[in-house]
Order: C-alpha cells, then structure tokens, then sequence
C-alpha cells in the first residue's frame, strides 16, 4: 500500500496532524501522518465504510 492520501476527515487547517489512508482491492490502510512508520490499522473493504456524517 505506497499510495498514501491525506483523509477528507482531515480538515485544511490540521497542517501534518492528521490521518493519511490507502487503499488495495482488497484492504483500506490507516494510518497518522505524524508517525508513518508505527503502527498502521488494515481493513478488509467489505468492512470498512467511512461515516458519511463530518
């Protein structure tokens, strides 16, 4: 998972604070972009849904 993106929940203003995500066919990727290299959560897609609420 190398294509890592800044999360829409993350709000313009959070400048290096905030959640980076990646997706695979099979797995979304999370992560905090103030440590890249500790731990990362995976999901399997059929699991994950992001809340449509802000």
């Amino acid at each position: 998972m190398a294509n890592w993106r800044k999360s829409s929940y993350s709000g313009p203003d959070d400048g290096n604070e905030c959640v980076e995500m990646a997706n695979s066919p099979t797995h979304v990727a999370v992560r905090d972009s103030k440590a890249p290299t500790r731990a990362t959560l995976t999901f399997r897609t059929t699991a994950y849904a992001p809340s449509s609420q802000p």
